[in-house]
């Protein structure tokens, strides 16, 4: 019969062998993000490389190569042969299937980009240190560019591979962005403004511009539609301004509303943004309808972000409704309905991370 003693111990050895795994699996980010931001994994796309020839595509020092590639394949993410022997004469590949994961940048596959979002995450943790004595908050921009340009690229390849249907499957939308005359779009919080690129190009027709409150992730994004060569506009504007280039036919917050200090104020502005008959698309997270405790792993994700990114940024500006990552739906349709809408509805949408819902006036 198993006491409470030894099942105290038992509980305790899980909890310090998770704890260990955890430490490993952090560490294996800060390795990728070095080959991601140094473009080691496209180096190694060309062909089998020793140390030396790494250094020299990637233009790094050789024995950090030689150290960074040994760990590469100690961890399996890269395939080792033995070359001459040596520990400089051995060569390393990139395997297909990890070259979608790490280096594929449109990949549904494509994971490398949580790696800089938590190098960001880990630069800021003094002041979310701080935030937490004093109750205050993060700035976002304290994140630095690799959580910004993580964030970005995380859902880029959701953004070109599903959006076209997210929106095929909305008839309201879908039929409105192909009517004339052509329909005004707002993506609001457009972040590197790959999501406003995916519907400019799903829906040729429509006037699309994208609107976020920090300039340099609308810098991005204006790039980015200039490599695209996509007709889309940016603008570092926030919701309050929208009245004022609206009206609009849709506006749509992908995964932006729990980051926004008064998201119900928001609403209002869209609101008053919007066309008649003009429609609000949000896109945020899939998390369960009450708070339960032990939570499954996409719940513990969002909790992650939330204790250490998403809550301290949305308290940088006071007062602060303090949301959170894990938005629930019935805070979405309380919102929508505090702010005048009529219609709050969750859409049946399939994904494992995001709910969608479509509001109304």
């Amino acid at each position: 019969m198993t006491t409470d003693s030894s099942a105290a111990t038992d509980a305790g050895e899980a909890l310090v062998e998770r704890l260990f795994e955890a430490t490993i699996g952090t560490l294996e980010l800060f390795s990728v993000h070095l080959g991601w931001r140094l473009g080691l994994y496209g180096a190694l796309r060309q062909e089998a490389c020793s140390p030396s020839e790494l250094a020299d595509r990637a233009g790094i020092d050789e024995r950090y190569a030689r150290e960074w590639l040994e760990q590469q394949a100690a961890a399996g993410f890269l395939i080792v042969e033995a070359g001459d022997g040596s520990a400089d004469g051995r060569r390393y590949s990139l395997p297909a299937a990890h070259a979608e994961v790490l280096a594929e940048p449109e990949s549904l596959a494509h994971v490398a980009p949580f790696a800089p979002m938590v190098i960001g995450i880990a630069g800021a943790v003094p002041q979310v240190v701080e935030a937490y004595r004093t109750g205050s908050g993060v700035p976002y921009a304290a994140y630095g560019v690799d959580f910004r340009e993580g964030q970005g690229a995380i859902n880029r390849p959701a953004y070109v591979h599903e959006l076209a249907g997210w929106f095929a499957s909305v008839p309201e939308i879908h039929d409105r962005l192909q009517a004339e005359p052509p329909a005004r779009v707002a993506d609001l919080g457009c972040g590197q403004g790959f999501s406003t690129i995916a519907i400019a190009r799903a829906y040729p027709g429509a006037e699309v511009t994208g609107f976020d409150v920090d300039e340099p992730s609308v810098a991005d994004a204006s790039s980015a539609a200039g490599s695209a060569q996509v007709d889309v506009r940016f603008e570092a504007r926030d919701a309050a301004g929208l009245a004022d280039v609206g009206p609009f036919d849709l506006v749509c917050i992908f995964e932006a509303l729990h980051d926004m200090p008064d998201p119900e104020g928001v609403l209002g502005s869209i609101r008053e943004a919007l066309a008649p008959g003009g429609r609000v698309l949000i896109m945020d997270e899939r998390v369960g309808d009450e708070f339960t405790a032990p939570a499954d792993e996409v719940e513990r994700m969002m909790y992650g972000w939330s204790v250490v990114h998403c809550l301290p940024a949305s308290r940088a500006e006071q007062p602060s409704a303090a949301l959170g990552t894990v938005l629930r739906a019935g805070t979405v349709l309380e919102l929508g309905t505090s702010a005048g809408f009529n219609e709050v509805d969750v859409l049946p949408i399939e994904n494992d991370f995001f709910r969608f819902y479509l509001l109304r006036l």
